[in-house]
């Protein structure tokens, strides 16, 4: 047998340490989750009120057009219902596009460090990687402008951008719109796009019907907390759905992902106090570094990347051992790092006074 020879030079996806495989290893009774940016507070309990009565008819396929979720998606962002494209996730979107728009000889724009699974499923298709590095953790627009040609297939801007957290404000994202040329399309990616409060956040919506070549992802995986169900989704004009929709598999979305999506949009109260307590504990943990001379990205995501006076790997064993899992930066491709979701309260505070003593330790 004989697999693209890409695939023998990559990795799949590596997960986190999981919670049970921790408690074993550690001896402890209690782990808390915060490295891969889920919601600490679950998810609606109106969607938990509902589950039994969403899996009573598991024999049959899901409606593979996802019309009710559609409908009540497009009522939500006030968009036309087909302009919308439904996934397994958003990743399962980034997947789509790049079936696709990539292929050999088309070439593809991203920053450095971002979401990986735009490259990742970029090479299978064996497109060129055009990597920009980040500047204090913001996109390089200009730079990434200046690699786009006749190859270019597609741009990513991730925003917040993962694993920084910073966003691309609203001048910045109309200007690189109005100077792309119309054979790119522009993926704007808004996985954290339900915990931005900034003023002058982009209205990605908005500018669907001034920009033909944009396409808008959004997920139920993060304030949502609908990550274990797998449902998100893209938002572009009716021709860029039309030309992706042959690359989606006919039943990609469960019939309990796309109804649980359609009562946790009703239950916006919960999204509310998610969104609320995020901000809070986010700005203590800002609060916390600035008193103990850490530096970090100003994030608008439910999520700080920190910057350590040690290495990341050595503040994420540390911190495990104490019943923490959070994500080392090195493996990001930015040293002395971590990136810490933002938790409960408690949470917050018993892993701020670990980062201290850690911290303390190191500067003796």
């Amino acid at each position: 047998m004989k697999a693209k020879e890409i695939l023998k030079n990559m990795k799949p996806y590596q997960p986190g340490k999981g919670i049970e495989e921790v408690k074993k290893e550690y001896g402890l009774d209690r782990i808390v989750k915060l490295a891969s940016n889920e919601n600490p507070f679950g998810f609606s309990e109106q969607v938990k009120k509902e589950l039994p009565a969403l899996i009573s008819q598991l024999e049959i396929y899901p409606d593979g057009y996802a019309a009710m979720v559609r409908k009540k998606v497009a009522s939500f962002i006030q968009a036309d219902e087909n302009q919308l494209i439904f996934g397994n996730g958003s990743d399962e979107v980034v997947q789509i596009i790049c079936r696709t728009f990539l292929e050999p000889g088309a070439n593809t724009v991203m920053a450095t460090p971002t979401f990986p699974q735009y490259k990742h499923n970029a090479l299978i298709e064996g497109a060129e990687i055009r990597e920009v590095p980040l500047m204090d953790g913001h996109h390089d627009l200009e730079g990434m402008l200046d690699q786009i040609d006749e190859q270019t297939r597609v741009l990513w801007l991730c925003t917040p951008n993962n694993p920084t957290g910073v966003h691309i404000n609203d001048k910045a994202l109309a200007d690189v719109l109005g100077k792309v040329p119309d054979h790119v399309l522009v993926v704007i990616d808004e996985a954290y796009y339900e915990y931005m409060d900034a003023a002058d956040a982009f209205d990605s919506i908005a500018a669907l019907k001034e920009y033909q070549n944009l396409i808008v992802l959004r997920t139920f995986s993060k304030a949502y907390g609908l990550a274990g169900l797998r449902i998100g989704y893209g938002v572009a004009h009716p021709d860029v759905i039309r030309v992706l929709e042959p690359a989606r598999e006919p039943f990609n979305t469960s019939t309990v992902a796309q109804a649980a999506a359609i009562i946790a949009l009703d239950d916006q109260p919960f999204i509310d106090h998610s969104v609320e307590q995020n901000k809070k504990n986010k700005e203590r943990l800002f609060q916390f570094c600035d008193e103990h001379g850490i530096s970090y990205f100003d994030s608008q995501a439910n999520f700080v990347l920190i910057h350590l006076p040690m290495s990341g790997d050595e503040m994420f064993q540390h911190l495990l051992t104490k019943g923490f899992i959070v994500r080392s930066g090195e493996a990001l491709g930015l040293p002395n790092t971590i990136r810490l979701t933002i938790g409960r309260t408690e949470d917050m505070e018993r892993i701020q006074e670990e980062m201290k003593q850690k911290i303390s330790e190191g500067a003796q």
